[in-house]
């Protein structure tokens, strides 16, 4: 990797600190290949419009072909991107080091001058929140098969980064626009900018508060205590909108509404589930599978933490190795409870700061930050239905 800490080193516009920091954790970092500027300006026809397959708080994402003619997902960070060195570094050291069929593939980076750049393999169908929950702007059929087949991908990828690598790996910002989906539907789960690697004798890390309202567990968002069941909780959040086939906020809908996670506790409480699957599936769904998926969310999303099942519990219970038990599951940390905080620490400060949130694609909204620490929240609106 000596090629790469030379040219950081080069960098005439990163104070000598920054080159420092990069060098040490460059030096870190194996498998993973070094492009160079020029060449993946080529490889996307000098970053034409054309090819631009995304666009977030970040910078960009180019559909490129590569000299070995593969085709890749060039993510270019923008010099103004909230996503800054650490980030970047992070998600090299993460994903470069692991691999499993439910997680994207880096390829390879670039760092020349102010340019950094991540190389990822090409995936045809883009993200959840740009197809499922972006219905209006794609072609996509999702069936119920698909459906399943996409939420125990993602638990088989989070039950691989949890329980099969050390040390674990807490990814923090899993959401629909951070799972991609290739060209048979396949999910990988992708973004590990916010990723934190935890020892196994650390029961938790406390940190700087960055995800997406929405999917942030409660004790992460009001504390700052990093556990697994914060991805766990977040997962639970996605099960349902797979199920769904909508957002977890939607505020043009009737305020009963709203939040989906509230709508499907309330009707848990009546044995009501089944009204939570999408109507567009046309009653193309087995009915006793679709409720056990919404019992699984639901596990995940128990306000203790304690209560949520591990990740490879959670893949057994969606294929149906284990039984979902109906007295196990208690009340979810609610959505509602986030917001109320965040509007009164809003008005207590009279003003808000900048935070760290991303965004991976155009589907989302804009960044709302909350100023309690440096805690960061994200919104995606709701698809059109």
């Amino acid at each position: 990797m000596t090629c790469f800490g030379l040219c950081l080193r080069g960098k005439a516009s990163l104070p000598h600190s920054h080159e420092v920091e990069i060098d040490e954790e460059i030096s870190t970092i194996e498998n993973a290949r070094l492009y160079s500027y020029k060449e993946l300006s080529a490889a996307t026809e000098d970053f034409c419009p054309v090819n631009k397959i995304g666009k977030g708080g970040f910078g960009s994402v180019y559909k490129g072909r590569l000299k070995d003619g593969k085709m890749a997902a060039i993510k270019v960070l923008s010099v103004e991107s909230k996503q800054g060195v650490k980030e970047f570094l992070t998600e090299i050291k993460v994903i470069s080091s692991i691999e499993h069929e439910n997680l994207v593939k880096l390829y390879g980076c670039c760092a020349e001058r102010d340019h950094r750049i991540l190389v990822y393999n090409y995936l045809e169908n883009n993200s959840l929140s740009q197809t499922l929950l972006g219905g209006a702007h794609s072609s996509l059929q999702f069936s119920w098969k698909t459906r399943t087949k996409i939420c125990i991908g993602v638990a088989r990828g989070l039950a691989f980064l949890h329980e099969e690598v050390q040390p674990y790996i807490v990814h923090r910002d899993i959401k629909a626009s951070n799972i991609l989906l290739d060209r048979d539907l396949n999910p990988k789960i992708s973004d590990f900018g916010l990723a934190k690697l935890i020892p196994a004798d650390m029961t938790h890390v406390s940190t700087r508060v960055a995800g997406t309202l929405g999917y942030l567990a409660p004790e992460y968002a009001i504390r700052g205590q990093l556990t697994r069941k914060a991805d766990i909780y977040s997962f639970g959040v996605l099960l349902l909108e797979i199920v769904s086939g909508r957002c977890n906020t939607n505020k043009r809908l009737p305020i009963e509404e709203q939040y989906l996670l509230e709508r499907a506790w309330r009707l848990y409480k009546k044995g009501e589930l089944i009204q939570l699957v999408d109507a567009l599936l046309g009653g193309d769904f087995n009915a006793d599978e679709a409720c056990r998926f919404l019992k699984v969310s639901l596990l995940c999303t128990q306000v203790l933490p304690k209560s949520r099942p591990s990740m490879s519990t959670v893949v057994k219970l969606l294929t149906g190795e284990m039984q979902v038990d109906d007295e196990e599951i208690s009340e979810p940390g609610m959505l509602s409870d986030l917001v109320s905080l965040r509007n009164q620490k809003n008005t207590s400060s009279g003003s808000l700061s900048a935070g760290s949130g991303k965004q991976v694609d155009s589907s989302s909204s804009a960044n709302t930050t909350l100023t309690h620490g440096t805690m960061t929240f994200t919104t995606i609106e709701d698809r059109n239905s």
